[in-house]
């Protein structure tokens, strides 16, 4: 079985808040192990360098930000509900209204993303008014996910982009499917890591973290981002068959996904 199923068409100084046995999915076991793989070249990706860019006037990482836990929601299809944290998504817009708009995946997952007067916007590496995003147009978007519901801090238009497709299409990104259950093939460098363990993170961090894991494995949701024992960071996609699991190094490059 998968983390949670999307809501889509089919494809075409406080005390830091662990992550909880309940946020698992289905399809991942209580306490699971792996160890390093072999020590591999850095996986990057085309766009990660002018998505890196785009987060540059955030300021430089600090330390992991602990964050409350406000009340669950229930994923879409039922399973294990998982409380609002920080992550984000890329796709292609599919409609706009006055203050929110709806993106769709590589892998066909339905996003809506709800603006606000917080939210900022860039096309490319430059700060952009909230027109600038148009049906059609591939985006990035960051901040507060609950589900496929995304509340935006920051939303980057990629010119030319394509809402992540040929990244997803490298990575061998699989598109969810009802009752089939998820490979357990891994990429890269997977630390010795047991599902529930490490700090949730929030602000520039986890936005940090989840450009880089969008630029190499996009097609799914980041529902949160896990700082571990040794400061690198597990990226949690749901809404995907796999992978589920994307491991970025603490100068936010990916090193291995599963």
């Amino acid at each position: 079985m998968n983390d949670y199923e999307p809501t889509s068409r089919p494809p075409a100084g406080a005390s830091p808040t662990t992550v909880a046995d309940q946020e698992r999915g289905p399809g991942e076991p209580r306490a699971r192990r792996s160890r390093w793989g072999k020590r591999g070249a850095w996986i990057t990706a085309a766009g990660l360098t002018v998505a890196m860019v785009g987060l540059a006037g955030a300021g430089t990482a600090s330390a992991a930000v602990s964050q409350p836990v406000p009340a669950a929601s229930t994923p879409p299809g039922g399973g294990p509900a998982a409380p609002p944290a920080d992550g984000g998504a890329t796709g292609i817009v599919d409609s706009k209204s006055a203050s929110s708009f709806t993106l769709a995946t590589a892998t066909g997952v339905e996003v809506t993303v709800n603006e606000d007067s917080a939210t900022t916007y860039r096309l490319g590496i430059l700060p952009a008014p909230a027109s600038v995003v148009k049906t059609g147009e591939s985006v990035l978007v960051l901040g507060l996910v609950d589900s496929a519901t995304i509340t935006a801090s920051q939303v980057d238009v990629q010119p030319f982009g394509d809402g992540g497709a040929a990244a997803a299409q490298k990575a061998g990104v699989i598109a969810f499917q009802q009752g089939v259950p998820s490979p357990t093939q891994s990429v890269g460098q997977i630390p010795d890591y047991t599902e529930g363990e490490g700090t949730i993170v929030s602000g520039t961090v986890a936005d940090k973290a989840t450009v880089a894991a969008q630029a190499v494995v996009p097609g799914g949701v980041v529902d949160r981002v896990v700082q571990l024992s040794d400061g690198e960071y597990e990226v949690h996609n749901i809404s995907i068959n796999w992978p589920h699991h994307v491991f970025v190094s603490k100068d936010f490059k990916v090193v291995g996904y599963e």
